[in-house]
């Protein structure tokens, strides 16, 4: 029997040895999912709005957490990732669509971040470095070809501490317990389109269709790290293995929007208390923190969107090789050798390449995030449709189909994305 990451963590006495066993493909995907278009989407909320969004971060956990337990759930008990589960039960014209964009997106997205990195990384030296996209994306293009699985999920672990910064920034600016506990519990309603955007803006964030693929393949690639390299050896899975997944995608949903709740405070606490309401980026508001709350606020503020650009290029990058891959049958992997997966790491190279390209074209940042945001938006809904029917199809999932909890949750966050979609649209058009 392989030696499994359930195995490990029920053989491991020491807390903290256990924790760190925990902490996985969910972890991971949680802190991908505050990249630095997340960071700039949380940071313009505040900014703009005060507190008023506050209370989103605690409506999205549940809902997050369940369409990630679900991608996960489906990735360990079919063997195969996301799009490779849409080829085997869904017509081309469903396939292909929904892999194109979320890969154009995704493609985009990248360009945005190493931006960001850069813009950020212009902060902490204290002069611009515009050009510091091209050597960051080498390096990280390096370690995704050349690196093994184990060396990446490593790397991946620790860049997700950068995003605790953000907790440190929230300490250095006081919030006031009464006020902040109160705009987390109680909703705001509002029908002004600036607040109706900025609703759309973070549910479209931190439910994007990136994260769909990404946890599923990074399912199978635990798997495979496990010895079980053939598709056969990974169908099915033992209720430990998923009791495991679902407490890792917990973890990292939770911290997902832990984060998010503490740069939406941040922010709103500083920049909105002071009338600096009209930024752009997370960059914007890292300089606009610091004379506000403080340098050492600023500085922070920028390294945790550095740490966060580092860790989501790659899977930005990943997840579209991913999808690529399994919807033409060719080899992929991390683990796989760059000999015997070339159009997987070619796909992954390209994706960084373009995203290279984008931030040296004069594209405003946000009007690249903007149309990011769209793409997914058009992807997110149906793509949701199908994991939903695969999830509770036997065919597909045994045993193993999900219950009565996680469908009510799939198919209400289902409905909040066509929502969404519309809010998109109505946004759009009063642009």
């Amino acid at each position: 029997m392989s030696d499994t990451r359930a195995d490990r963590v029920k053989g491991e006495r020491e807390p903290l040895k256990k924790l760190a066993l925990l902490i996985g493909p969910g972890f991971i995907t949680g802190a991908a999912d505050d990249d630095p278009s997340g960071i700039g989407t949380y940071a313009v909320a505040g900014a703009s709005l005060g507190l008023q969004t506050l209370w989103t971060a605690l409506l999205t956990f549940p809902f997050m957490a369940a369409v990630q337990n679900i991608c996960a759930r489906l990735g360990l008990v079919c063997g195969t990732g996301l799009a490779g589960i849409i080829k085997e039960g869904y017509p081309r014209w469903v396939l292909y669509p929904a892999v194109a964009i979320v890969v154009v997106a995704n493609t985009v997205n990248v360009g945005a971040d190493l931006g960001a990195i850069a813009d950020a990384a212009g902060i902490v030296i204290g002069v611009p470095v515009p050009w510091l996209v091209v050597p960051v994306a080498i390096g990280l293009l390096a370690i995704e070809v050349f690196a093994g699985y184990k060396t990446i999920e490593r790397v991946f672990k620790y860049l997700t501490l950068a995003l605790l910064s953000y907790v440190v920034v929230v300490f250095l600016v006081r919030p006031p317990l009464g006020e902040t506990l109160r705009a987390t519990i109680v909703p705001t309603v509002s029908f002004e389109r600036g607040y109706i955007a900025t609703l759309v803006a973070i549910l479209g964030t931190t439910i994007s269709p990136y994260l769909f693929f990404w946890q599923a393949s990074h399912e199978v690639e635990e798997e495979k790290a496990a010895g079980r390299k053939t598709r056969a050896a990974r169908r099915g899975a033992r209720w430990s293995e998923l009791r495991i997944a679902t407490i890792d995608v917990n973890l990292g949903m939770f911290f997902s929007n832990l984060v998010m709740y503490f740069i939406i405070l941040a922010t709103a606490l500083t920049l909105n208390a002071s009338g600096k309401t009209e930024i752009a980026t997370g960059a914007d508001a890292a300089q606009a923190l610091r004379p506000l709350a403080g340098d050492l606020a600023g500085l922070v503020f920028a390294v945790g969107m550095i740490g966060s650009g580092l860790l989501t290029v790659p899977v930005l990058a990943g997840a579209s090789a991913y999808a690529v891959s399994e919807t033409f049958g060719w080899r992929e992997g991390l683990d796989e050798h760059w000999r015997r997966a070339r159009p997987f790491y070619g796909v992954v190279a390209l994706a960084t390449i373009v995203g290279i390209a984008i931030p040296f074209t004069g594209v405003k940042p946000i009007d690249a995030l903007f149309f990011t945001a769209v793409l997914n938006g058009i992807a997110a809904p149906p793509l949701l449709v199908v994991i939903m029917l695969a999830a509770r199809n036997k065919k597909v999932m045994g045993p193993h189909t999900i219950g009565p909890l996680l469908t009510t949750l799939g198919w209400i966050v289902t409905g909040f994305m066509f929502l969404a979609l519309v809010g998109l649209a109505f946004t759009t058009l009063a642009r």
